[in-house]
């Protein structure tokens, strides 16, 4: 009677429905030989091979029972035709066979040993004080510690993986610790081809080519196309998975090896990589699609800004890296997804800062701090590490309105971040200008966010359009470039260094501009009473 001794692996079946339970790494056969105490001794076939499971059987065919990467244990009971047998066992795919001596064959039949070799079936001799059960225990345990060593692989690579996706920028992240996970190549394709970001050794011209084959076979560009395919181009072992969100976007990897948990790290890299490269896909796409559409058609921001999911208010938000290096789309997105908005900007040309159009947060947890992270300040203060900003203050609605609560940004990682003051969507050209001046004055001073402060205080006591008036005859004077020097030198507390950093100049620069301010201007830069009426006029502005 046959029986299997390890029923816990589907690979190699040959049967219809696989047998029940995860998938068990595979054992090489020379682990196997390696247990001293078992005496096993191969004596026929080559030496690599993998073990699946173990299979007792003394039927003279045991082909109807084998599923293929099985160690078959016989004593030759019904051994009358070796050639035959070792046929029938290497068309079932049978891993090696182990023939026990005694009582029924004192020695290996030389016949048998002679067909292992000619059909490169591995023959290992089991001496009679070496129970077939035994060999059994001996593969389980070895399965065992495979599958821990897996598991532990596993979730080293998982948090590894997790922790690249947290960074600034995700996708190159994640794609550099995929590929130093399994030794090789890890590129992130379009549906045609095109590579967006990579990251390992390069493989040979033949095998990338065919990596890139392989990729447009899971691209979905087509209805039926299978979400990942495997193939082997001259020993690189490839791979391609269709990442989820609709944007045609394929994993490739290429590798040298195939180890056991290749395919789930694999898995876990494409979850992150989908929510990474396409965060935004959802229900509101179809309303930022028609808001673009009316305004192309000459509606005006007000008219579609519900589409948008809120007439207001807004923040505009300016992003650069903090290490300096710039900004792809797919970073762009994910910074934008962690400050809950689809709506950004990162297609402005080198250089340039991301741009991130911010609406009101619907929920309490949309608007508050990251613990650890500090509150965005929206009175024209920087956030500085350990402190937190007091409450803004609330928009008041208008009649038959709801008001809303703005939202407030809070710094990020890696980023440093401009934001205007919440403000109506007819007023969004001006806070572009305000979150680019509450950029650079971050830059200056090295702070994660600085948010534009809105007029207050004292200056909010005088009517707008008599203030705008006096601020427009006291700056007559100065040109566009002046007057932006001028206000980043006054913000800064007079800094020449800090001002010269934040608008991209030298300092000498700085100086000669300022003091060419106080010569059109008339007045003395260093009384405060002379700056402090320039800053309320420049506020105006």
């Amino acid at each position: 009677m046959d029986e299997l001794s390890m029923p816990n692996s589907s690979a190699g079946a040959t049967q219809t429905t696989p047998p029940a339970g995860p998938p068990t790494p595979p054992i090489p056969l020379a682990e196997l030989l390696a247990r001293e105490e078992l005496g096993l001794r191969r004596i026929a076939g080559p030496a690599d091979a993998d073990l699946l499971w173990v299979h007792t059987s003394e039927m003279a065919d045991p082909y109807p029972y084998l599923l293929g990467g099985e160690l078959l244990l016989s004593a030759g009971v019904l051994l009358t035709d070796p050639d035959h047998y070792v046929g029938r066992l290497v068309e079932a795919g049978a891993a090696a066979l182990g023939f026990g001596v005694r009582p029924v064959h004192e020695t290996v039949p030389a016949a048998l040993i002679e067909a292992c070799d000619r059909r490169g079936l591995p023959l290992l001799e089991v001496p009679p004080a070496t129970p077939f059960t035994t060999i059994a225990r001996a593969v389980w345990r070895l399965m065992a510690e495979a599958r821990h060593r897996e598991l532990r692989r596993v979730t080293r690579a998982q948090q590894a993986l997790a922790t690249a996706a947290a960074r600034p920028d995700p996708v190159p992240a994640v794609l550099h610790q995929l590929a130093t996970q399994l030794g090789g190549r890890a590129v992130l394709l379009t549906a045609r081809g095109q590579e967006v970001h990579a990251a390992g050794r390069r493989p040979d011209p033949e095998a990338a080519g065919a990596l890139t084959r392989l990729a447009r076979v899971v691209a979905r560009e087509r209805p039926g196309s299978p979400s990942s395919a495997t193939d082997t181009h001259g020993g690189t072992h490839l791979s391609a998975y269709a990442l989820g969100g609709g944007e045609g976007l394929v994993l490739a990897l290429a590798t040298r090896q195939r180890e056991s948990g290749d395919h789930t790290v694999a898995g876990i890299a494409v979850v992150l990589l989908s929510l990474l490269a396409a965060p935004h896909q959802g229900a509101d796409a179809a309303g930022r699609s028609a808001a673009l559409v009316r305004m192309l058609l000459g509606a005006s921001p007000a008219e579609v800004a519900p589409l948008l999911g809120s007439t207001g208010p807004w923040t505009v938000i300016h992003a650069r890296r903090t290490d300096g290096a710039p900004a792809d789309a797919l970073t762009a997105g994910a910074l934008g997804a962690s400050l809950g908005t689809a709506l950004v900007d990162a297609e402005r040309g080198a250089g340039e800062a991301v741009r991130v159009l911010l609406g009101p947060g619907p929920e309490p947890d949309r608007i508050a701090a990251r613990p650890g992270e500090t509150a965005a300040q929206p009175a024209g203060t920087t956030a500085q590490p350990g402190e937190h900003a007091p409450e803004p203050a609330r928009p008041m609605s208008q009649p038959g309105e709801h008001a809303r609560e703005p939202a407030r940004p809070t710094p990020r990682p890696g980023w440093t971040l401009g934001a205007s003051a919440p403000t109506p969507v007819t007023a969004l050209a001006a806070a572009d200008a305000l979150a680019a001046r509450a950029l650079a004055h971050a830059r200056a001073t090295r702070a994660p966010l600085t948010v534009d402060a809105p007029t207050g205080g004292l200056a909010a006591l005088v009517p707008p359009e008599q203030a705008a008036a006096h601020a427009r005859a006291l700056l007559a004077p100065l040109t566009a470039p002046l007057a932006d020097t001028l206000r980043c030198w006054l913000s800064l507390h007079g800094s020449w260094d800090r001002t010269a950093v934040a608008l991209g100049v030298h300092r000498n620069t700085v100086r000669q501009r300022i003091g060419r301010c106080g010569e059109l201007l008339g007045a003395d830069l260093d009384d405060m009473d002379v700056r402090t009426e320039l800053w309320f006029a420049l506020r105006q502005t």
